[in-house]
């Protein structure tokens, strides 16, 4: 066997990776496994580190996935500047020393990287493998030619990342392998690397056809006949029906076989029942079973109508979506599958049924969970193509890779049933060239030659008809950038077209920050040519909904147009989580972004309930702001909702009924303020729903802590969000506290972040310690090998401690 590797795992709070990652037989020369642990690092290695023999004994001992830049320090001298996060990048090595058994001789062993950024070299033994320059495309290398076998003989896999030359990015990148690594194994005939599409030419209630087209690879010598059986299992994992190929001749070093088979009374795959199948494809040389490959792949039949929108199994379905970048807050963009399935889930509390993958190739991991958490994705290949956008960024390597990374992204990601629209450009710069024309008749030409089964779509921030990539002819979806109020004449000024709005909103909250009076909105910056942090001091921006950029608008604006018509069939708001880089409207020491509707943390701000009251059944009733103010001070209450109508009262007086419609988006009461309590009182027909209350708190006392979950998987990954709150002594929140808070952990567990959700913070994400923010910060929680619990208290000179204990099961 493979010694110093473990077999593929299930990711903690993702059950749906194991029948990915695991051989689908024991009988199955294919293996999957994970090649993250006993990795060495180093910032300061000589250029020949690629070499066995050279001495990297000091090098720091560290897993995967990781980003380097995430534990550097904030400076504004960096030259990935505040828009890249103002942290730092450089050339990074990893190497990995392995054995493998003799008795491997006959496999074939493959590298498989899911992302490293950026221009990743790898080596083995000594022996180039190649370069990829792009930081979010995944690539496989064989090692097979160049491995050592036996117990005594190791084998050395280095890889040479180089994020010096910078800025590269309008956003954080992070540096680093800092996505999955994986080895596979297989016989030497296998489906080749993403060698498997499905999909469902026929559907209907009653009956679906499923047409599998799969790749095979021959680098054997035996040249006899080879059979492939394609086996479809259900949902429930039960075995539905299968298909035989026999006969095939193996003598060819590739070999396409397409087949199809009938599903009766199919489960179809929406946003709401995201109903999932199993394709397993079994190759075979008599009884002898050569390879074993699955598949995992949804049922399901959608259309963009230019009168209707999206059409999801015969239904029209509004999407509901958001844009993210792929970092993780306070993880960086070191990939973590618990911290994806956490934002997942408060989105999808939110109501949000769609995913941007702005702007590049996300993570398999994302798409694995949008699978099976019903999200509809639009996955997105670049942010530019050849004029640049940054000094160094993507358009250099763009006549030489584009191709490649293209075909790769769709080879990889057609079979996801959540992905329902490709993307192959943001906001490019050949929209007012002609150039962009001809590129973008190539780009779709790629997709729809691999796939042809979605629409292709670009994000146009200038979406006329005299925009090139529009007029090229090439966009199944005409993409919206913003231009909100272009929304309603899309039928006149595009008969016939179909509309997606690709990016939206762009408003600007700082959590538990409030500017009066509310109804007074602010466009920031006011002009290009004054500093962004103009006419702010504190660089927060106002959560009431009242501050935005020129180019973008409120939540409210956009909605309200989107919810209008049918035709608009949906929207992508900017953004869902804040990120870090692109610190809109300001500049340093502001260090990231205030597009989110949560925060870094993960932490809502007011306009979470907003979308949550627009876009769920669920009753919602959230009044805002806290209620610390000073005395006699005009304050404006602001509530979302969907009840019919609410009743605010002060200390026990009424201040008014407000009545909710379908134009008027939030409730407001203008209040002379006064200690105390400010309740609200929520009614549908007449029938008190819900009732919400906030209190005056006074000083603060001690601190609450609230995990997410108290029960976590023990093996290195798995992760709690801890939130820590400062109260006061009647365990109310206080709202402007900013405690300094420490973390101490008793047992087999590690802080992998710390957060608080404020955009100016220059403190590191990798200590023991946070300033609390509107009186909230985060710890994240990571699980160690062990089972058994574990201690966690946070303490602070003036407040009373907290301790929970999470267990690692």
């Amino acid at each position: 066997m493979i010694k110093k590797l473990l077999p593929a795992v299930v990711l903690p709070g993702c059950c749906l990776l194991l029948t990915l990652l695991m051989a689908c037989s024991s009988e199955s020369p294919r293996e999957k496994y994970s090649f993250n642990t006993g990795w060495k690092f180093s910032l300061t290695a000589g250029e020949d580190a690629q070499f066995p023999a050279y001495d990297d004994s000091d090098w720091r001992p560290l897993d995967l996935p990781h980003d380097w830049s995430i534990e550097g320090e904030f400076s504004n001298e960096h030259p990935a500047t505040v828009g890249g996060g103002a942290l730092p990048g450089g050339v990074g090595w990893y190497r990995k020393t392995f054995t493998i058994e003799d008795a491997e001789k006959e496999k074939l062993f493959y590298i498989e990287f899911d992302g490293v950024y950026q221009n990743s070299q790898v080596w083995i033994n000594g022996n180039y493998l190649g370069k990829r320059p792009y930081g979010y495309t995944s690539f496989r290398y064989e090692l097979t030619p160049y491995l050592n076998y036996g117990n005594d003989t190791n084998n050395v896999l280095a890889v040479k990342v180089d994020n010096s030359k910078q800025p590269n990015s309008r956003w954080y990148s992070g540096s680093g392998i800092y996505r999955n690594v994986w080895l596979v194994a297989t016989g030497k005939i296998a489906v080749d690397h993403w060698g498997s599409f499905v999909r469902s030419p026929v559907v209907n209630k009653d009956s679906a056809l499923l047409s599998v087209r799969t790749r095979i690879l021959n680098h054997g010598d035996n040249r006899a006949d080879i059979n492939l059986t394609t086996l479809v299992y259900g949902p429930g994992g039960n075995l539905l029906t299968s298909a035989i190929e026999k006969n095939i001749p193996a003598g060819d070093s590739l070999i396409i076989v397409k087949q199809e088979l009938k599903i009766t009374d199919p489960l179809l795959w929406s946003d709401t029942k995201p109903q999932l199948y199993r394709v397993v494809s079994e190759i075979r040389n008599g009884k002898i079973l050569l390879d074993s490959y699955e598949t995992l792949t949804g049922i399901r039949y959608f259309e963009f109508d230019s009168d209707r929108g999206f059409i999801l199994n015969g239904e029209p379905v509004k999407i509901k979506g958001v844009c993210n970048h792929h970092d993780l807050g306070c993880l960086g963009a070191a990939l973590n599958t618990r911290a994806l399935e956490r934002r997942l889930e408060l989105l999808k509390e939110m109501g949000c049924n769609a995913i941007r993958t702005s702007h590049n190739p996300p993570s398999p991991e994302l798409l694995d969970l949008c699978d099976r958490m019903g999200f509809i994705v639009m996955d997105e290949a670049f942010d530019m193509w050849k004029m640049k956008k940054t000094e160094y960024d993507y358009s250099l390597y763009w006549d030489k890779w584009h191709k490649k990374d293209l075909e790769d992204l769709v080879r990889r990601d057609r079979n996801h049933p959540s992905v329902f629209i490709w993307s192959i450009g943001n906001e490019i710069l050949e929209q007012w060239d002609s150039t962009g024309m001809p590129i973008a008749r190539e780009l779709a030409g790629i997709v729809n030659e691999l796939d042809g089964t979605r629409p292709v779509t670009a994000g146009c921030n200038d979406p006329g008809p005299h925009n090139y990539v529009i007029r090229s002819g090439a966009l199944d979806l005409i993409g919206y950038n913003y231009h909100e109020e272009m929304f309603p004449d899309f039928p006149v000024d595009f008969p016939g077209e179909k509309f997606i709005a690709t990016e939206t909103t762009s408003a600007l909250a700082t959590r538990g920050s409030y500017d009066m009076p509310s109804d007074s909105v602010r466009r920031w910056p006011l002009r290009s040519d004054l500093p962004f942090n103009e006419g702010n001091d504190d660089l927060s921006c106002s959560s009431y909904d009242n501050c935005s950029t020129p180019w973008g608008s409120t939540h409210q604006e956009t909605w309200s147009v989107i919810k209008k018509h049918d035709f608009l069939s949906g929207m992508f708001i900017w953004t869902g989580f804040d990120y870090l880089g692109e610190p809109t409207p300001y500049s340093w020491p502001a260090r990231s972004s205030y597009f989110g509707i949560l925060d870094l943390c993960g932490f809502p701000k007011d306009a979470y309930y907003f979308y949550k009251s627009e876009w769920t059944d669920e009753p919602v009733l959230h009044i805002f702001p806290h209620w610390n103010w000073t005395d006699g001070e005009e304050v404006d209450v602001w509530a979302y909702t969907n009840c019919n109508e609410v009743e605010l009262f002060l200390n026990g007086r009424s201040l008014g009924v407000h009545r909710k419609d379908n134009y008027k988006l939030h409730l407001q009461w203008r209040v002379s303020f006064e200690p105390g309590i400010l309740l609200a009182v929520g009614k549908k027909n007449g029938d008190e729903v819900l009732r919400m209350e906030i209190h005056t708190a006074g000083p603060a006392s001690r601190i609450i802590l609230t995990p997410d979950r108290h029960i976590v998987e023990a093996g290195g990954s798995d992760l709690s969000f801890i939130t820590a709150t400062v109260v006061d002594k009647n365990g109310i929140v206080v709202p402007h506290a900013d405690n300094l808070i420490t973390f101490t952990i008793e047992g087999d567990a590690s802080i992998a972040g710390v957060d608080n959700g404020c955009q100016t913070s220059m403190e590191s994400f990798k200590a023991n310690s946070r300033k609390a923010f509107h009186g909230k910060c985060l710890l994240v929680l990571k699980a160690g090998n062990s089972k058994g619990s574990v201690r966690v208290t946070a303490s602070s000179d003036t407040l009373e401690e907290a301790s929970i204990e999470i267990r690692m099961q």
